[in-house]
């Protein structure tokens, strides 16, 4: 009996040796790191994705392999990426469909996140179930903070609606005490979780700040024929005309504006006011326009980076989510070295405790969300995209009013 006992033990060693030894071996036989994404590359959304969201990833995959890989310690060596994607056509049921697939048939070891605020939000209970990170920097959500506890692997790279609403609100509140603009406000939104988010912070931030909303009105997706909006917010009697708007009705409401001659004072519009095809586009028309993020004008590594982007893409980048998406990539290559292994687990615990070198400078996240990394505000000033308020000093100074159309 103690005969085969001793057997017994020493068969199962052996076995144990074996599976420990094919381990090590299956693991030095790792040829690459999958990454997977679902993106809108057709559809309302896919515009915004194609600016966005798909060059930061085209170019830090690019960026990554050309230095040999991700630095894997546990392996000693750099591991290249290798790319898994689809089109979620701009459709939250696609795409949840699309990364289920990613995850469970493509068996994808790390995971980019879609464009928008309404996907993002769809998608992240997806994410969360798998313990993927969701490194969203195209969404704006005032529901950021209880989803990042909700859904401990979710990072919100962009922030709240109040954050953006807050710093709008300061700069209007200033330009009405000196006199520049009346406390009337028109508003219009797009019926989607970006812009119903901003609009629900907007009406109690700009009464907070002495405004009325004389005007208030959504429309769906899809809408190109701007002008009604336009003519109504003309005749409510606003200085102020804001737009949350995704980037199809950025130009539409652009370009109908040029056309009926309606020049508000100040004039803030949606997500493709800050892409480089919009000064493309209208040209001079776009001096005094307003909108989300801004870049100061002495950040090398900023420059740098858009460089290297009109290289690649023969554009410039978008001044705002793009160079924050990039930095979140950079964060994700920094987290996977020092992990040293392909952990989802330790990476998401490291992306939310660590500090981070990014071309916007150190990024330590507070709560799953940087906190003071960017510009919030930015305008179009003599054809550069400046930031006006910012966390920190404003890079330029808000200018009224709007000038006319040329």
């Amino acid at each position: 009996m103690m005969l085969k006992n001793v057997i017994r033990t020493t068969l199962a060693a052996a076995a144990v040796a074996a599976l420990g030894l094919a381990g090590a071996a299956g693991a030095q036989d790792i040829k690459s790191i999958k990454v997977g994404y679902a993106i809108s590359k057709t559809g309302p959304n896919a515009g915004g994705a194609a600016t966005t969201n798909i060059p930061q990833y085209e170019m830090w995959v690019k960026e990554v392999n050309a230095r040999g890989g991700l630095m894997l310690k546990s392996l000693g060596r750099r591991v290249p990426i290798e790319v898994v994607e689809y089109d979620d056509r701009s459709s939250s049921e696609e795409a949840v469909r699309a990364v289920e697939r990613l995850i469970t048939q493509d068996k994808v070891d790390l995971l980019f996140p879609p464009w928008g605020t309404g996907i993002n939000l769809a998608v992240g209970p997806v994410f969360n179930k798998y313990g993927y990170p969701q490194l969203a920097f195209s969404a704006v959500t005032d529901k950021a903070p209880e989803l990042a506890k909700r859904w401990p692997n979710s990072f919100w790279f962009l922030g709240t609606s109040k954050q953006y609403i807050d710093a709008l609100s300061a700069l209007l509140e200033q330009a009405r005490k000196d006199g520049k603009i009346n406390g009337n406000i028109a508003m219009v939104s797009i019926s989607d979780g970006f812009g119903i988010d901003l609009a629900n912070a907007a009406r109690p931030g700009f009464a907070k700040a002495g405004f009325k909303v004389v005007y208030d009105k959504s429309y769906p997706i899809g809408t190109q024929d701007m002008s009604p909006l336009l003519a109504e917010a003309a005749r409510s009697g606003a200085d102020t005309f804001v737009a949350f708007s995704y980037p199809p009705d950025t130009f539409a409401l652009t370009e109908q504006a040029k056309v009926t001659s309606f020049a508000p004072k100040v004039m803030f519009l949606g997500v493709g006011t800050f892409f480089s095809m919009f000064p493309d586009k209208f040209g001079p028309g776009v001096e005094g326009i307003i909108s989300f993020g801004g870049w100061a004008p002495n950040n090398q590594a900023l420059l740098d980076y858009a460089k290297r982007h009109r290289e690649m893409f023969k554009r410039g980048p978008d001044l705002w989510g793009a160079a924050i998406g990039y930095s979140s990539l950079q964060m994700l290559e920094q987290a996977i070295e020092r992990v040293g292994k392909i952990d989802r687990a330790a990476i998401v615990k490291e992306l939310q405790t660590g500090t981070f070198d990014t071309l916007i400078g150190k990024i330590k996240l507070v709560d799953n969300m940087p906190k003071d990394a960017f510009p919030l505000i930015g305008q179009w000033q003599k054809g550069f995209y400046a930031g006006v308020a910012p966390a920190g000093p404003p890079a330029a100074q808000l200018v009224i009013p709007k000038p006319p159309w040329n």
